[in-house]
């Protein structure tokens, strides 16, 4: 379709169902720099264009809905963390950027972040098994959960991973025998809950108390297992019966373990940085009890992931450099009032480095428009848009209200634009891709509509819900196209299916 112009000077007017945050508009120039890849524009013919590729060509060649991952983006991204740290933590001491694979994780991306220096960080064993397909180096792959089975620990062991981030006492026991049994020493890190209360969606949430990952450092009511572990007279520890505390003693006397350090995650998708800060803060004056009491300085603390990225024109993100220098100055000042040496410093962003390089294509099919009664009581009407895929590749919405952003993409057009909701073909009123919208009225079937900040945990959390086929997954760079993950097919479904493969 040619491109469209309808440029008015009528003022624009907001929609009154839009939320406060969302902007009418007459063009989408502003979403497509803050949103997309940063190798992303429109060529001469309107079309959106992502590391060369142009995007109705890609649904030609690879079909709808498609996850497109720019390479550059992805491989910018890593060094800007890698980078960012290393400065900001030097002289004192080193950082390792451990890519988190549960973000997205293939082959491709793990030999990507291991070529611009990252390790990668693992939450199964069938993770672990992909990043080892990837080539990446044992010794630089980590693996956490809070409820591994032995046969993953054993994974982990016979591999040599580089850390296994133990989650609960019980675990801590299982990595002792396991490792005596195979004659080798697990090198472990705790995973402690300091209790902060991040800024995000609850279910995303991992540092409070009231939740299943990791070792509260609150003290339990009884202190049974705090008079075993009893400092000195004269000597207080704020940790004293906490089970952070249990573990930690637990882990310095285990056969089998090496206690390497702490680890902490409060979250995922956070702009504020107070909640890092005062997390860091918790673990070193952790750190400082241990060496208090048992003499010992663990050499390692990993500061988690989970930076947030804008998926609107709402979200604000910090850079890496400042995240790395909040973080940095919090670190030096803690170990500094401890007397502490700054210990190897560990991260894991996932989503902060293939979110934002990613985008999904879909086609538009039935458009529909439907009263709603307003807030002031009036009626409006809101336009729905229905495209070829919803909440089976993209869960998202489902799981946390997700808000997502997405521009007509196979063609540009300006002027009027219309509140819009983007919708799904499943079976569920709350299949919506992207809640709130301006699209051109002129939307129509078969235009390609691409959703920006989509290359976390999409592909991750799809699935085959009402039967639909799970999309391919395609890499871009310099005008070249290469599929990371094939289609799924009904063929491949069926063959799941004992009852088809019996015929």
């Amino acid at each position: 379709m040619p491109s469209t112009d309808t440029t008015s000077s009528t003022p624009l007017r907001k929609h009154p169902l839009a939320p406060a945050w969302l902007s009418p508009r007459r063009d989408t120039d502003d979403l497509e720099a803050a949103l997309f890849p940063a190798d992303t524009h429109r060529d001469v013919e309107g079309r959106l264009v992502i590391s060369g590729a142009d995007v109705e060509t890609l649904a030609q060649q690879h079909g709808t809905p498609l996850y497109v991952l720019s390479e550059a983006d992805f491989r910018a991204r890593a060094r800007s963390f890698r980078e960012a740290f290393a400065a900001a933590f030097a002289p004192e001491t080193e950082v390792d950027v451990f890519y988190a694979g549960k973000a997205f994780l293939s082959t491709h991306v793990a030999r990507w972040a291991t070529q611009e220096g990252l390790c990668v960080d693992t939450a199964s064993g069938g993770e672990l098994a992909l990043a080892l397909a990837g080539g990446v180096p044992p010794q630089h792959i980590g693996l956490h959960g809070n409820n591994k089975s032995d046969g993953e620990i054993q994974r982990a062991l016979d591999a040599g991973i580089g850390r296994i981030i133990a989650d609960s006492l019980d675990e801590l026991e299982r990595i002792s025998a396991l490792a005596v049994a195979a004659g080798t020493r697990a090198p472990v890190m705790l995973r402690l809950t300091p209790g902060v209360h991040a800024s995000t969606h609850e279910y995303i949430a991992t540092a409070h108390e009231d939740q299943k990952f990791g070792l509260s450092l609150t003290p339990a009511l009884d202190l049974e297992d705090a008079e075993a572990s009893a400092p000195e007279p004269g000597e207080t520890n704020p940790y004293l019966g906490s089970p952070a505390w249990t573990a930690a003693t637990r882990a310095l006397q285990l056969p089998g373990v090496e206690l390497r350090g702490l680890h902490a995650h409060i979250g995922s998708q956070i702009f504020e940085p107070t909640g890092f800060e005062l997390a860091a803060s918790k673990l070193i004056s952790f750190l400082a009890s241990l060496r208090t009491t048992y003499g010992v300085e663990l050499p390692e603390l990993d500061l988690g992931g989970g930076h947030g990225i804008a998926y609107t024109e709402a979200d604000a993100p910090r850079h890496p450099e400042a995240i790395a220098e909040a973080l940095a100055a919090t670190v030096k000042q803690a170990c500094a009032a401890e007397d502490l040496r700054v210990p190897r410093i560990s991260i894991e962003p996932g989503r902060a480095i293939v979110g934002p390089a990613g985008v999904t294509l879909y086609r538009v099919g039935v458009q529909k428009n439907v009263p709603v009664e307003a807030p002031d009581g009036s009626t409006t009407s809101r336009r729905y848009v229905a495209v070829d895929g919803g909440m089976s590749d993209n869960a998202r919405g489902v799981l946390y209200d997700a808000e997502y952003s997405a521009v007509l993409a196979g063609r540009r057009v300006t002027g009027e634009h219309a509140l819009s909701r983007i919708v799904g073909k499943h079976c569920e009123s709350g299949d919506i891709v992207v809640r709130n919208v301006y699209l051109p009225t002129a939307t129509a079937r078969d235009d390609l509509l691409a959703v920006p900040a989509t290359g976390a945990y999409c592909h991750s959390l799809s699935s085959n819900y009402n039967y639909l086929t799970r999309p391919a997954v395609v890499a871009v760079h310099n005008g070249e196209s290469q599929v990371l993950i094939r289609r799924e097919t009904e063929q491949d479904m069926l063959g799941r299916d004992t009852g088809f493969a019996a015929d």
